[in-house]
């Protein structure tokens, strides 16, 4: 009786599990949806961005600070982001350990400034005694006048020359089924190259001509800081909604851990049950027998 009755207790408590993953799967999945869309509507506005400032950088020989490497004195700065919530699988442990693999192999980075989005990396860093010199709370929805205001804050510091050089570790959305950690160098800007000429020409409508107003060092320097700052959303946003695919699909798991452990509870609690009632009948069985 004893032994039936733990196992009752474990599957409620299995069965209470199950609901708790599976709502979170639920929320997980609503709340991608909607960060999937924000991150994959921005991607055309970025790369029309960048195509126009390969042009102006490239095609008319023009030059900007913001281009140009740091004093060699100066400090990097290395900002990671993470997350405020575990329970997203290997999310964050991708994360640190790229961003301590960066610090491993070049002192310089860990000598630097190490900036940190979310509690996840900042207790990991606290843990291994990397030093944090500021831990920023974005949320689940950043906003682009958060992230705004961080880049241009950024781009004082690296045009005042207080730092050389600025690198975001983050993680990069690619599809639903693949994310990966990517060091993306921020300052001084490296706009990506295309990928081969027919992509050149498709993004950034080579063979038409432009007539650009105002003329190119101005307007370089209007859209250097606006590529910048888009960049730097575009990478929150992959972020977020790695996030949640991550927690998605640990909660998935989990609840189909919980549905087997659930099943294989309930077998065994019907062979317990069996097995008390069928002690319970040979009881009888010998009693009545012995009164005979």
């Amino acid at each position: 009786m004893g032994k039936s009755r733990e196992i009752k207790l474990r599957m409620k408590a299995v069965g209470n599990i199950k609901r708790i993953t599976r709502t979170m799967q639920m929320i997980a999945t609503a709340k991608f949806s909607a960060a999937q869309g924000r991150a994959v509507n921005a991607r055309p506005y970025n790369e029309a961005l960048f195509g126009l400032v390969n042009e102006l950088a490239a095609g008319g020989g023009l030059s900007h600070p913001l281009l140009e490497e740091g004093a060699d004195g100066a400090r990097e700065l290395t900002l990671v982001i993470s997350s405020d919530r575990g329970l997203c699988g290997p999310y964050n442990g991708n994360i640190v350990k790229t961003a301590l693999r960066v610090f491993r192999e070049e002192q310089t980075a860990r000598a630097g400034d190490v900036e940190v989005v979310g509690k996840k990396g900042l207790n990991t860093f606290k843990f291994n005694a990397i030093p944090v010199s500021a831990h920023h709370v974005i949320g689940d929805t950043p906003r682009y006048e958060d992230v705004e205001r961080l880049a241009q804050r950024y781009i004082e510091r690296f045009t005042s020359g207080e730092v050389r050089r600025v690198r975001v570790i983050y993680m990069k959305f690619i599809s639903a089924g693949q994310q990966r950690p990517e060091i993306l160098q921020l300052l001084p800007l490296t706009p990506p190259p295309a990928k081969d000429k027919g992509d050149a020409e498709q993004s950034s409508g080579a063979g038409v001509e432009y007539e650009l107003s105002p003329k190119g060092p101005e307007l370089l320097a209007e859209l250097l800081p606006a590529a910048i700052k888009s960049l730097l959303f575009q990478a929150f946003n992959d972020a977020v909604v790695s996030e949640h695919v991550a927690r998605m699909i640990a909660m998935k798991a989990a609840t189909d851990n919980a549905g087997k452990m659930g099943k294989a509870l309930s077998r065994e609690y019907n062979r317990a049950r069996q097995a008390q009632i069928t002690t319970e009948l040979t009881e009888i069985i010998s009693g009545a027998a012995a009164l005979e």
